[in-house]
């Protein structure tokens, strides 16, 4: 990208761990402390509709039991995606992409939609995310950014959307990394936050792409990946620091 238009500061799962991930109830929040930008995970369930969740299975934030990806949307739409979480959150439900497009719109935020397929879906997923996030951002001066640990999820997202911008996830410096994110044509390459010292932001910066880190919870480290020159942080800790 000739233009970087994204902030440095990232809402991880929308507030962080102070609301139930991967809920509106969280974009709100994250949005309340000053976030205008969020990270987000994005899956397919059965019948091919877009949804928010980060793990594979639905035991740890909802009611539900099993693979999300094995039902039907109208089945995950009646799950309690918040009680896991607090009282305050309880009946809070799963949000599709297409409602959390619909918020960050109104409200001129930005989003990194990571590509998070069930096992096996890795191209099918890759694909859905990149054909919808093209619709629901179509003709929006800033499009979403688009990112993935699954180097087939990234592939498929190229072939369908080319024109959104990739960020290749790593989290580990794995052979062939840097090769992988540069024949996906990303922009950036968003690691665990370890792995960056002065050589690895040198090579990502040099080659024109942008470094970001994940999950950058403490002080310490924000100050030494600013110190570093990367150019984004994605923190639960919307509470601590101020994304101005």
């Amino acid at each position: 990208m000739q233009h970087w238009p994204y902030p440095r500061w990232i809402a991880h799962r929308g507030a962080g761990k102070l609301a139930p991930e991967n809920t509106l109830a969280a974009f709100r929040l994250g949005a309340a402390h000053g976030y205008r930008m969020f990270e987000c995970d994005a899956k397919l369930s059965a019948d091919g509709v877009v949804f928010l969740m980060h793990d594979a299975t639905l035991e740890r934030t909802t009611n539900g039991k099993g693979i999300g990806g094995d039902q039907t949307w109208h089945a995950l739409s009646q799950l309690d995606a918040g009680s896991w979480h607090s009282r305050t959150h309880a009946g809070e439900p799963l949000p599709t992409l297409e409602a959390l497009a619909r918020f960050c719109q109104a409200n001129h935020y930005l989003l990194n939609i990571e590509i998070k397929p069930t096992p096996g879906t890795e191209a099918a997923t890759g694909e859905a995310v990149a054909r919808l996030a093209a619709q629901l951002w179509q003709g929006a001066e800033v499009p979403p950014l688009l990112t993935s640990f699954k180097p087939d999820a990234l592939a498929a997202a190229q072939a369908a959307a080319p024109e959104l911008p990739r960020g290749l996830l790593v989290d580990t410096l794995w052979d062939g990394w840097f090769e992988k994110a540069l024949a996906l044509e990303c922009c950036a390459v968003v690691a665990n936050y370890a792995l960056w010292d002065a050589n690895t932001v040198a090579q990502v910066q040099g080659a024109g792409l942008k470094c970001l880190s994940y999950t950058v919870n403490d002080e310490w480290a924000a100050q030494h990946l600013l110190a570093l020159g990367t150019d984004g942080i994605i923190t639960d800790r919307v509470d601590l620091f101020s994304p101005a």
